[in-house]
């Protein structure tokens, strides 16, 4: 019963075991399933259910028939034509990073966006090109094409198709991976990149572009590199031929750039009084288009330029597949990457405005969208953050934006394409570099997790550091696996601590934290806040016995040994008892060494005390006969808090089974707390329980483990009124020449609270 008396709540209940309160309130036996039950589940059939994974399958017949012409069709024009526009150009710019020509960027900002509007379950994003996805691209391109290949070719349109054909293939088997991935349910691999390793893996492949991109900037000749430590290589090989930088190349981009800073932080600061973001990659776009054209820089100033812009589609290709063999781990990290850029900017927008998205769906959108790029000779895409926002800050409401922005690449491909051709390539590299500040601006993140989470900070840094170094697909592997090393120490290293009675309530916390704090004498309380497995369950044991102030085992073999001197005793004769049944003997020199003991009986040292063929009682705590000393305790309830423990794996189930009996053969009572049923039937069913350790050690709470033990303690006290407890001594009578000499030890009755 629960009694409110203002902030305050009185409790009235039974003291409750974990087996009392079942059985008291009945507890139910439930059935849990089995894999074959959830297969069943699975491959079951019906009509509603056909219906719900048709349904499933095309997210647009959810949304599409709900669409608000009146509200939502304007918007979604003017975000179609704005977000179109910038499909355009970065398709264009990040095709530089692929190392293919240009054009092809325009495919992959076509294709994908058609297939997301019937399949895709965002709302908001845009489908396309990705600057890391792309950069992943090129090093792979790179990596296939290498300088004896160049040298054999007859032709600059013979490498080029080459190169392509590479991206294609790539792009291709990842969207095979990742309809897979959907097909089989297993979107929820994206968990283990987390928001620290993302961050930082972004930030470090927008390095990787901005140094990428320097080439295009002063129109130098830089091999690729692949292999680690390849950015500084890059970098190397820059600076060892600046002296032959192209000057119209170089002020081209850095008056790009400027303007083009200027201007987004324009939009930045006026985003809520602009009706829509000025749009400076288009208007930049256009102006150094025509002033290149008129100015005819191609050849006055030997400037590099987009080149030949065929119109119209090409016919698609088949996959290489002797390159598919050569590029499975790269298509494997491109296809995760770009899932998990998609899926973070598709939560953003899903919370923002409040509809659910489909991890695994998206996975199937995703991948029959780069299927379809890559047959038509486009690179794999996932989606960008300054595309995505440019699509829903102009007001898009749904994918019919999306719809529009392709339509206006289309455009470009089938008819206005050739006005591009004039355009410089450091241009797009300048307009590509320009869209990287958001990611560039995220080494402030470092500060932050800092301030937060250190092991996030560092999961960051390393990340960081990883990619830059290794490169981004070994880089992102290392950085994952370090993510997941982080979660081992924080298991396997927990933060254990010693809980005692706060103000005298049912409150028990970290007795370091609090000043009014109340121990009870003989009873320690012991927390662990990780689960318990076989990587930390020694951790744990030490953890205990440092909080606990002495070892078990040590204590038990100690407690065997004397034993078997006080056995030699009593079967020499020389130990007697008085008729109130105390210890007498005799000091007749007899001592066993620890390490002959150690060495030859350390099995049989580690048994239980067994005293049933003594005539009489030992008392641990009090003064055994002469050459007997054992260590004595004040410990005789231990409290072991679980309810932060969430599974326990078979070699830990052991581990703690053996800790637990070296405490109960030793006369500490131990009790868990705060487990669920759950953990308890696991326990049952790995046969845990035994005479020794019994599942009555559970309890609900620290407090009914602790009134438990008030109330024992009191009853084994009550057994004996003042004075039997005055009479409760030891008679040690020692022969000596055939006299007789007593001498009295008072022995410590236990403690009562």
């Amino acid at each position: 019963m629960i009694e409110p008396i203002g902030n305050q709540y009185i409790v009235a209940r039974p003291v409750y075991s974990a087996n009392a309160f079942g059985e008291e309130h009945k507890k139910k036996h439930r059935y849990h399933k089995t894999f074959l039950d959830h297969l069943k589940v699975c491959c079951s059939c019906s009509t509603e259910k056909a219906r719900k994974i048709a349904l499933s399958l095309l997210p647009i017949t959810s949304w599409l028939p709900a669409y608000r012409v009146k509200e939502w069709l304007l918007s979604d024009i003017v975000s179609g034509i704005s977000t179109g526009v910038v499909c355009v150009l970065q398709g264009l710019a990040y095709g530089l990073l692929v190392n293919i020509p240009p054009r092809y960027g325009l495919y992959a900002a076509f294709f994908p966006v058609i297939v997301y509007f019937f399949l895709g379950t965002s709302r908001h994003i845009s489908a396309g090109p990705f600057p890391v996805l792309s950069t992943m691209m090129g090093v792979t391109v790179a990596r296939l094409t290498p300088d004896s290949f160049n040298d054999s070719m007859s032709n600059e349109t013979s490498l080029d198709d080459y190169k392509v054909m590479v991206a294609a293939t790539v792009t291709v088997f990842s969207g095979i991976i990742q309809l897979l991935m959907g097909v089989l349910q297993i979107g929820f691999m994206v968990v283990y990149l987390s928001e620290s390793l993302i961050s930082g893996f972004t930030t470090a492949a927008a390095v990787h572009v901005l140094v990428s991109q320097l080439k295009f900037i002063f129109q130098l000749n830089v091999l690729s590199y692949t292999d680690p430590f390849s950015i500084f290589k890059v970098l190397n090989s820059i600076f060892t031929q600046i002296e032959k930088t192209n000057i119209a190349d170089l002020v081209t981009a850095l008056i790009i750039l400027f303007i083009l800073f200027v201007v987004k932080e324009i939009n930045q600061c006026y985003k809520d009084k602009l009706p829509v973001p000025i749009p400076i990659e288009f208007i930049l776009t256009v102006i150094a288009t025509g002033v290149s054209y008129g100015f005819d820089f191609r050849n006055r100033f030997n400037v590099t330029v987009v080149g030949e812009m065929e119109s119209g589609f090409q016919p698609p290709i088949t996959p290489d597949m002797t390159i598919v063999q050569e590029t499975i781990g790269d298509s494997f990290s491109i296809a995760i990457v770009g899932f998990a850029v998609a899926f973070s900017i598709s939560t953003v927008y899903s919370l923002k405005h409040d509809y659910p998205i489909d991890g695994n769906q998206e996975l199937i959108a995703l991948g029959l969208g780069n299927i379809l790029t890559g047959s038509f000779k486009g690179f794999a895409s996932s989606t960008a953050l300054s595309r995505s926002a440019i699509q829903e800050s102009t007001g898009g409401k749904t994918q019919v934006a999306g719809i529009l922005s392709a339509v206006i690449v289309l455009i470009v491909i089938m008819a206005l394409g050739f006005l591009l051709e004039p355009l410089q390539k450091s241009v797009l590299a300048a307009l590509a570099l320009g869209n990287l500040k958001g990611m560039l601006m995220q080494f402030t993140e470092i500060r932050r997790l800092w301030q937060k989470d250190k092991y996030d900070c560092l999961i960051w840094i390393v990340t960081f550091i990883f990619v830059i170094v290794l490169g981004l697909a070994l880089g992102l592997a290392a950085s994952v696996a370090f993510q997941l090393l982080t979660i081992v120490f924080r298991t396997q290293f927990p933060k254990c601590s010693t809980l005692a009675n706060v103000g005298r309530s049912n409150i028990y916390k970290n007795k370091k934290d609090y000043s009014d704090m109340y121990e009870l004498e003989g009873v320690k309380i012991f927390r662990c806040p990780s689960p318990i497995y076989f990587a930390n369950i020694n951790f744990f044991k030490q953890k205990l016995i440092d909080a606990v102030g002495f070892s078990p085992l040590r204590i038990l073999r100690k407690r065997n040994k004397a034993m078997k001197k006080i056995r030699k005793l009593q079967k020499k004769g020389l130990l007697q008892v008085t008729p109130k049944g105390f210890i007498c003997t005799i000091d007749d020199g007899l001592k066993d060494s620890d390490e002959e003991l150690d060495n030859n009986q350390i099995e049989e040292l580690n048994q239980p005390i067994n005293t049933t063929d003594l005539p009489f009682q030992i008392d641990w705590n009090a003064n055994l006969p002469l050459n007997i000393v054992v260590p004595k305790i004040e410990l005789h309830s231990l409290i072991l808090d679980f309810s932060a423990v969430s599974f326990l794996d078979v070699s830990s189930m052991r581990g703690l089974k053996t800790i637990l009996q070296e405490f109960i053969r030793i006369k500490v009572d131990v009790y868990i707390v705060g487990t669920d049923d759950d953990f308890i039937e696991k326990l049952a069913r790995c046969q845990f329980f035994d005479d020794e350790v019994k599942d009555s050690i559970f309890f609900l709470t620290i407090h009914d483990a602790v009134l438990h033990i008030l109330m024992k303690k009191d009853y084994s006290t009550s057994k004996f009124n003042s004075s039997q407890e005055n009479d409760r001594k030891f008679d040690f009578t020692i022969h000596t020449n055939g006299g007789l000499r007593n001498r009295e030890c008072r022995v410590s009755v236990e403690t009562k609270f």
